[in-house]
């Protein structure tokens, strides 16, 4: 899960079809993964003798509050359909990465993830977790779209 409308939507989807029908006794687990951004380093000189590195402290705190708003965002639209058992984990690096390596970890059988939406040209510019993804897991990978119009 990330900040953007399109991974809640996929999570309620996904509760939806693989959860909500089973009830309590349901044949799978949930494992919602947020691949919060590593903080910018800053080099200093570091004193006598060398360079050094230093985490920008106010980005690292608010790179924290974005995930911690994520995790209990997700918490909150299992609850609202009744589905109590789940992980939130929030994995510091980048999504394409900490995606694959969390699907290994946990012997997952299904990535369900969101889709921006993007177009063929922005998705090359900037890359795409989700084709990453689909070529790089070690399980099935379901892209869930966020309908353009609801009726």
């Amino acid at each position: 899960m990330d900040e953007h409308e399109h991974s809640n939507y996929a999570l309620e989807w996904t509760l939806d079809h693989f959860f909500t029908p089973f009830g309590v006794n349901g044949p799978f687990n949930l494992v919602i993964i947020n691949a919060k951004p590593s903080p910018p380093v800053a080099i200093s000189m570091g004193g006598p003798g060398g360079l050094g590195s230093e985490i920008f402290p106010a980005v690292a705190v608010q790179l924290k509050t974005i995930a911690d708003q994520i995790a209990e965002k997700a918490k909150q639209i299992c609850a609202s359909r009744s589905v109590f058992e789940v992980l939130v984990e929030v994995v510091e690096g980048d999504a394409r990465n900490v995606l694959c390596d969390a699907v290994e970890r946990h012997h997952a059988s299904v990535l369900v993830m969101g889709s921006h939406g993007y177009g063929a040209i922005k998705r090359a510019v900037i890359g795409s977790v989700s084709d990453h993804c689909a070529r790089h897991a070690q399980c099935s990978v379901m892209i869930v779209k966020r309908p353009k119009f609801k009726p």
